[in-house]
């Protein structure tokens, strides 16, 4: 298999605090540094949440804009994709850093149980969320909680809610939504195929499930992601030292299977996105 893999860093993430893992990035300056030393390890995407100086979750747009002008000036070439996740804002708040235009944003299009909430999506706000990405051309990344929402975003798809070339993360961890199956993961990736053939696949594993979705997705082909915002540790016993070392253990594995690491020229071409 000589199919170049896309490695997206989680530089951030709502929930991870410095008393977690004191390396979690949380002022833009932080984010910046962190993101070009993982993009100097391979990431060829950032996926960014801002915060507050108190560490809680931000969609304060002035924030995105300050990190999107410092990573797309230290991180050439490098696709930046914004969060609209629900932890971050309520409504079309979670929307409000679209008009800067970020090469990608997250898009769940659906609901779920979280650790200790409901990840509500309503239909209606997933339908405005996809709205102003195709009014301001940026291409969504369908964050999959659940086999549904796969569907979904097929059916998205079809009707031209999601023009394109669907772009489909398999997310698997998350406590009280899907866990770790090898037999469902195969499956997801059965079902992609079937209902939307020309679609790019990613997986992204939380907590200790980072490494084995990791491992997973390299061997079958598909792209993958890392990070502090979905893992604050090494392994058992240690703290993940950056954002990098988790990229470079993804590269790693990478080679182990004989996949290229992709440059960020090489993931704009599979993901069909205007050049840097």
């Amino acid at each position: 298999m000589s199919d170049p893999c896309i490695i997206c860093v989680a530089i951030t993430g709502s929930v991870p605090t410095k008393a977690a893992n004191p390396a979690v990035p949380i002022s833009v300056s932080e984010q910046i540094e962190s993101t070009h030393a993982a993009f100097e390890a391979g990431a060829s995407i950032c996926h960014a949440h801002v915060r507050n100086a108190d560490e809680t979750p931000s969609s304060d747009p002035d924030k995105f804009a300050a990190l999107q002008e410092g990573v797309t000036k230290h991180c050439p070439g490098m696709i930046i994709q914004f969060s609209t996740g629900g932890r971050s804002g309520a409504g079309q708040a979670r929307g409000g850093m679209l008009p800067l235009r970020p090469d990608m944003a997250s898009l769940s299009v659906g609901s779920n149980n979280f650790p200790t909430r409901v990840y509500e999506n309503p239909p209606d706000l997933v339908d405005w969320l996809a709205s102003e990405m195709r009014t301001h051309e940026i291409k969504p990344e369908i964050e999959a909680f659940d086999l549904s929402h796969i569907h979904k975003a097929a059916e998205m798809n079809r009707d031209g809610r999601i023009p394109g070339q669907l772009y489909i993360q398999f997310v698997m961890g998350v406590k009280n939504a899907m866990p770790v199956d090898r037999p469902t993961f195969d499956f997801y990736i059965e079902t992609v195929k079937r209902l939307a053939p020309d679609a790019q696949w990613c997986a992204a594993g939380i907590g200790p499930n980072q490494v084995v979705l990791n491992e997973w997705s390299i061997a079958a082909g598909g792209h993958t992601r890392t990070g502090l915002e979905d893992n604050v540790r090494w392994d058992k016993e240690t703290l993940a030292p950056s954002n990098a070392a988790l990229v470079q253990r993804a590269a790693d594995i990478c080679e182990k299977h004989e996949r290229p690491v992709a440059t960020p020229a090489q993931a704009r071409q599979i993901l069909g996105l205007r050049p840097a």
